[in-house]
């Protein structure tokens, strides 16, 4: 039977049972296209809806209306913020189609992640067993929120603050115009980076739970991580306002710390297995005595 005449219904039942190479490959072909046409859907979706995603979305930390700006003046008006105005051009034909394109497949990708997600949790869950499918049960839905929160955070807090800074940095007989494509390129970089470092949980359960990181490893260099966690916020807010460092670090650091205590969490839980294991080897040599 050829490759492309399989049909995915007999893959999905096989999952439960021992598959062949060629089974895998061809459930792996499934789950990439699967992933593949969502991200496609997402994206011609926001292709389509162009002009608000630009004027609501992309553009919006350029407006004086943008959601934290309003907040922080809210507050105080020590911490109102004035982004600059400034133009934004094309220099190269066909630069706005691109951008657009880029655009939509980006923030494709961002909406069509739980799918993502479900098809890796989909082909990785039969060669888990029954414990760990269940210890895991929750990766999706985890791994989604953490990545949503990450992104989000990055837009609303990273973004308007990085790009108030940098666009309102001027240099005498130089005028600010940066183009479409160096805007676009920011926003992805304070957004998207910030949603896979707010997957750090996820990433240091299954560490510890092959056992290559430990809570014990992570309050050891607690102290470097915080050097290390001050640095990026250094870097993702250029801003010299040790206030918009701090408001970038204490997240980060909490991400950290939420870290450590899922390490410790897995690490119980192993150690509780391996007693429990060597309670029923025990028994099952006082078994093997009796019989004799």
């Amino acid at each position: 039977m050829a490759l492309d005449q399989v049909d995915v219904d007999t893959l999905d039942e096989k999952e439960g049972n021992e598959m062949s190479f060629l089974d895998h490959l061809e459930a792996l072909r499934w789950h990439i296209l699967r992933s593949v046409l969502a991200i496609l859907f997402f994206a011609i979706i926001i292709f389509i809806a162009k002009d608000f995603v630009f004027r609501n979305i992309i553009f919006g930390p350029r407006y004086k209306d943008f959601l934290t700006y309003r907040i922080l003046c809210s507050i105080s008006d020590s911490m109102c913020i004035d982004p600059p105005q400034f133009i934004i051009a094309t220099r190269e034909v066909g630069e706005a189609f691109m951008m657009h394109m880029m655009v939509s497949f980006w923030m494709g990708f961002v909406l069509a992640i739980p799918i993502l997600l479900w098809e890796v949790w989909k082909f990785i869950k039969p060669g888990l067993y029954p414990k760990e499918q269940k210890a895991a049960s929750g990766f999706v839905i985890i791994s989604t929120l953490l990545f949503i929160a990450g992104v989000l955070f990055g837009y609303y807090v990273v973004a308007p603050l990085a790009i108030t800074f940098l666009a309102g940095y001027t240099i005498e007989g130089v005028a600010a115009q940066p183009t479409l494509s160096s805007y676009v390129d920011s926003m992805v970089m304070f957004t998207l980076p910030i949603g896979l470092v707010f997957e750090l949980p996820v990433i240091v359960y299954f560490l510890a739970k092959i056992g290559l990181l430990t809570a014990d490893f992570m309050k050891k260099y607690r102290k470097h991580a915080v050097v290390v966690l001050l640095i990026i916020a250094a870097v993702v807010t250029p801003s010299p306002d040790i206030a918009s460092q701090l408001l970038v670090f204490i997240p980060l650091y909490a991400l950290y710390e939420a870290s450590i205590f899922v390490a410790k969490k897995v690490q119980r839980e192993l150690e509780a297995e391996e007693a429990l294991a060597e309670q029923e080897l025990i028994e099952n040599e006082k078994r093997m005595k009796l019989n004799q």
